[in-house]
């Protein structure tokens, strides 16, 4: 009986557990497919057997550039470049755009066009990966000198619970939320700050998000219209905002002008036709290889914020607060270290933007009075808390629960919650005094700063651990 029940465990174990290449031919056959997770794991084993084996390098590094680790690709694709694997040079031009190398990625992909001319072969692919290489050595060309004070990771899903805004930037809220008994999907509704506009994105019946507006008239809203202008029916346009001036609209979106996954874009409403103009990619560093979106201006705030997936887990998602530039400023190209352009335009180190430490200070300052604000909201009568069971509840007492093993473990939560947030005041206020310390203070204070950073990682991690066991043992039959 024992036997049985141990061989029945073994066979839903492996039933639930996705089934991984375990042969070099299991893996090409998944490789083609586009399996490249799957994939992976075996093309490493190879690689690390043999080195120097140009296929070997090829298959593994085309994994890690569709898995987004475009750095660990690069190295491999060289290799397989030498060997003169074929193929190698195209993916080898797309890794080196991923990591903003984009020169490396103009010669290889004209190096790889010339060989396609001499075997008489078309050069259509590597034309367009050519053509976007050099609009995006434009883009590197042109980073924004912006100020970014802060960055935190929070779960994807409930992203928007992360912009702390002044009631005269509007609000902020997710479709599901204000649209709860709408059979059709979106991304995030905007709501002006004198609450008689909307605008918000919604799946067309091809699966499309578009842009849609509406507007109060009394105690109603009107229908939902699209939004005229530039907005190509064939793309996902989503996460809107406009600005206080009614005309100034930033929006996200995919497209040949972006430089990979979703890029943020501004346009501006002409009230003579009726329509927005053609949009601008605003550029590096908010926009990158990756996914980024939610661009808010918070005039009275004087902070800014935008969300990007850059080197996140697929849950996951970061925020960055940034100053808004009154006018545009960029660095210059021909005087700067290429590596430390290159590190300005992917926010590698927040640190590195800081010019003026009282600047940031005083952001900083208006950021917590925000987030202050903000606690005090939800700490009022009206509200105990506010815990996001499901997509369609909010709990906001503990009479709430119906399991009393989810409230045990929201308990732990709420106390795990609150030393993050005390941390978080804590590392605020340390980033705050090394902004103003010499150099051999800021050399003494740099070890705690990496210390609290670290342990607010982990305590990040065991909050988002919690609400989930929370969230499981409520739900539970």
């Amino acid at each position: 009986m024992i036997k049985k029940i141990i061989l029945h465990t073994v066979f839903l174990l492996c039933a639930i557990i996705p089934a991984h290449a375990q042969t070099l031919a299991e893996a090409r056959k998944l490789y083609e497919q586009g399996e490249y997770a799957q994939a992976k794991p075996v093309f490493q084993r190879y690689v690390r057997q043999a080195p120097n084996n140009g296929n070997y390098n090829l298959w593994y590094g085309v994994c890690c550039l569709q898995t987004g680790e475009a750095e660990e690709a690069v190295p491999h694709l060289e290799k397989a470049v030498k060997r003169r694997v074929p193929s190698g040079q195209l993916w080898l031009g797309q890794a080196y755009d991923k990591t903003y190398r984009y020169e490396d990625a103009i010669s290889t992909c004209e190096d790889y066009i010339a060989d396609l001319k001499r075997r008489r072969r078309s050069t259509e692919e590597a034309d367009s990966l050519l053509a976007l290489f050099r609009t995006h050595l434009r883009m590197l060309k042109g980073v924004e000198r912006v100020c970014v004070i802060d960055s935190f990771v929070v779960d994807k899903k409930h992203f928007l619970y992360a912009y702390c805004l002044s009631p005269q930037a509007g609000k902020l809220m997710s479709y599901a939320d204000y649209f709860p008994h709408s059979e059709k999907t979106g991304t995030t509704v905007f709501e002006n700050e004198l609450g008689n506009k909307l605008l918000y994105s919604e799946a067309t019946a091809e699966g499309k998000q578009r842009l849609l507006s509406s507007t109060r008239l009394l105690d109603d809203w009107t229908p939902g219209a699209s939004l005229q202008g530039h907005f190509p029916d064939t793309l996902d346009i989503a996460y809107p905002y406009l600005m206080s001036d009614g005309i100034t609209l930033y929006y996200a979106s995919e497209g040949p002008e972006s430089l990979g996954g979703l890029d943020i874009f501004v346009t501006r409403y002409n009230t003579q036709t009726d329509a927005y103009l053609r949009p601008d990619n605003i550029g590096m560093p908010f926009n990158s290889p990756y996914n980024d979106y939610m661009y808010v201006v918070d005039e009275y705030a004087n902070l800014g914020w935008f969300a990007s997936d850059r080197h996140q887990p697929a849950d996951s998602v970061c925020i960055y607060v940034f100053i808004p530039n009154a006018s545009k400023e960029v660095y210059s190209y021909e005087q700067m270290d290429t590596g430390q352009l290159r590190a300005l335009a992917s926010l590698t180190n927040l640190h590195d933007t800081w010019t003026h430490p009282e600047t940031v200070d005083k952001a900083l300052g208006r950021l917590n009075e925000i987030r202050n604000e903000e606690r005090q909201e939800v700490n009022a009568p009206k509200h105990a808390f506010e815990f996001i069971v499901d997509d369609r509840r909010a709990y906001h007492q503990e009479n709430d629960f119906r399991s009393p093993q989810a409230l045990a473990l929201f308990r732990q939560y709420l106390q795990t919650r609150e030393t993050f947030m005390g941390q978080c005041k804590k590392l605020d206020e340390l980033r705050a005094r090394y902004a103003q310390s010499t150099a051999d203070e800021r050399a003494s204070m740099a070890p705690a700063i990496l210390d609290l950073e670290k342990r607010l990682l982990q305590l990040e991690s065991d909050t988002k651990r919690l609400a989930k066991e929370v969230r499981k043992a409520e739900l539970a039959p």
